[in-house]
């Protein structure tokens, strides 16, 4: 018999012979027996309950979405709670999570706002305090809260079935409520300060940066140096000729940057040789051109949303901008020119505070890069019917530690700048790669040219040409909503020596493609400088034939391998 199991044994005996013990000796006992008996049933029960509990697989399911114990580290505490992570509870239950001072925890969904105080068994609910019997919990680096508590405060059924080891939680809301009518990231602490660009083509990298401060904060607080990101990256520019949100993701999948600004400060128009990166950015969706409700889910779930629109602002003065209402509208055939960042929305918002006629009320709170003379102390409305907002936009859903691998192989650094495929919506991609050491191959990273894209991950340990492509082993799965890039952890450990070649295979499906995987080729002059000595590429229609991506299609392919030391 397992430990656990004699250690009931003897509970129940021990209740048992107390119970008993309590129930013969007459009426003098009988105000205090009911609460020692509960106190006993809590502090002896519910130990062993939640022990066995947690010995077996414990499963957590929220609108389809399982958390395990195994992989997210649920467990049920002495309360009998199942206790999920903080940093589970945003994707799970689809609403805003943010940590404030080490201590606090603040999340929204609709318009509800639930809030937890470490330690502390109330939580707040619309500005109202209730009881609760596990309170927000640090442990093992990571802030734990009941997964029924939040369940039941943002309006999901809760239901715990003791025979599946399974809690489950269902959204009762209807379809498309989890957003309120506006919102303002300014008021939460999540929108980091105004800056300005002067007179440098910059904006791109100001936008790209400043969304991801704001996917930061209020967790951490970072001031990132655009003028690093102008000058040290793989395109032929200079700081005045502009650049675009592709250049920006460019950048940063290949861990070029970000730095911090005072180790780069900007306007000087120089940048220091050798900084490393102070974060890893290892995700980057892409949400559908014009889905306005996706935009305001991301700025709601993550932060600052990178975006463009067409000026014609010379300073305030533009026939688009309403300098009294700090309000924009551009509707003309002209094609975005300016990067922006959106940190929030009003539907309410009156359409008559535009310059131009618009057919509804409705706009974004846009950020600009102007300094804070501009708009609003930097801030402005961009009408939900200006032609270009929302054309692109560009989420940094996967910001890691600078530590997360050990190494990254590429031979992309100018990322995503043509596609290439068969004229069907699937193709395979293989790149070669050398061992720089001995070690685990724990990832890759790849382009998804567009929505519901689906992959299959392969290996092959054992590169000598390209028949040994046939030799792959599947080591991922799955599919991706929005375009992006993405990082997919293998489900199998991939083992190699120092100056062994080895192969990363992707075989991607993009719905409604002709040529779903990203390359990098020489496109323009900005592109000029594209390296296709530095990459062994292969692709194939069926997985069988292969050919040479740099030597009949002269580029390299998107797909990058992270791995960490033995």
């Amino acid at each position: 018999m397992r430990q656990s199991g004699k250690y009931l044994v003897m509970a129940v005996i021990l209740l048992l012979a107390v119970l008993f013990k309590f129930a013969g000796d007459g009426g003098k006992n009988e105000k205090v027996e009911p609460f020692r008996g509960a106190r006993l049933k809590q502090e002896v029960w519910n130990p062993l309950i939640a022990e066995s509990v947690n010995e077996k697989h414990l499963t957590v399911l929220v609108d389809n979405r399982e958390l395990t114990s195994k992989d997210h580290g649920i467990y049920m505490d002495e309360n009998l709670n199942i206790m999920i992570p903080f940093s589970e509870l945003r994707d799970s239950f689809n609403c805003s999570a943010h940590l404030y001072e080490g201590e606090k925890l603040v999340l929204e969904k609709r318009s509800d706002v639930v809030k937890f105080q470490l330690d502390q068994e109330t939580v707040e609910v619309n500005s109202k305090k209730e009881k609760i019997s596990s309170p927000m919990t640090y442990r093992d680096g990571e802030y734990y809260v009941a997964a029924k508590t939040v369940a039941e405060k943002l309006n999901f059924n809760y239901n715990w079935n003791i025979e599946e080891n399974q809690a489950i939680a269902v959204n009762t809301a209807e379809e498309g409520g989890n957003l309120p009518l506006a919102y303002d990231l300014r008021e939460r602490h999540r929108a980091p300060e105004v800056k300005d660009q002067g007179h440098y083509g910059t904006c791109w990298a100001f936008a790209a940066l400043s969304a991801m401060e704001s996917t930061l904060l209020p967790e951490e607080e970072f001031e990132f140096s655009p003028d690093h990101m102008s000058i040290q990256n793989s395109f032929v520019l200079e700081q005045a000729d502009g650049g675009e949100y592709t250049m920006g993701m460019a950048y940063l999948t290949a861990w070029q940057g970000p730095v911090n600004e005072k180790d780069d400060p900007y306007g000087d128009g120089v940048s220091a040789e050798g900084l490393e990166p102070v974060k890893h950015v290892q995700e980057v969706q892409l949400p559908d051109g014009k889905d306005f409700e996706k935009i305001k889910e991301s700025v709601f779930k993550y932060g600052g949303v990178q975006t463009a629109i067409y000026s014609a602002l010379d300073g305030s003065d533009s026939d688009y901008y309403n300098e009294e209402h700090h309000a924009y509208c551009y509707m003309g055939a002209e094609k975005p020119n300016h990067e922006i960042m959106i940190i929030g929305w009003d539907d309410s918002y009156p359409g008559e505070n535009f310059n131009l006629e618009v057919e509804g009320d409705g706009a974004f709170l846009c950020q600009n890069s102007w300094g804070k003379a501009f708009g609003d102390e930097g801030v402005f409305y961009v009408s939900y019917y200006d032609v270009n907002i929302g054309l692109h936009s560009v989420v940094y859903t996967g910001i890691q530690e600078a530590d997360n691998y050990d190494s990254i192989y590429q031979s992309d650094l100018c990322g995503w700048v043509g596609q290439l495929g068969y004229e069907k919506d699937s193709v395979y991609g293989a790149n070669v790669y050398t061992a720089r050491s001995d070690e685990i191959l724990k990832a890759a990273g790849f382009y998804a040219t567009g929505k519901e894209t689906s992959y299959e991950l392969y290996v092959v340990k054992e590169f000598e040409n390209k028949d040994s492509l046939e030799k792959r082993v599947k080591v991922a799965e799955g599919s991706l909503t929005n375009a992006g890039y993405y990082t997919i952890e293998f489900e199998k450990e991939c083992r190699v020596k120092k100056g062994q070649k080895y192969a990363v295979v992707l075989f991607i499906t993009t719905p409604g493609s002709v040529h779903p995987m990203a390359v990098e080729y020489r496109a323009d002059e900005m592109t000029a400088d594209v390296d296709l000595t530095d990459g062994e590429g292969y692709i194939s229609s069926n997985g069988k034939k292969w050919e040479s991506a740099e030597e009949n299609q002269d580029c390299n392919l998107c797909l990058k391998v992270y791995s960490d030391r033995q």
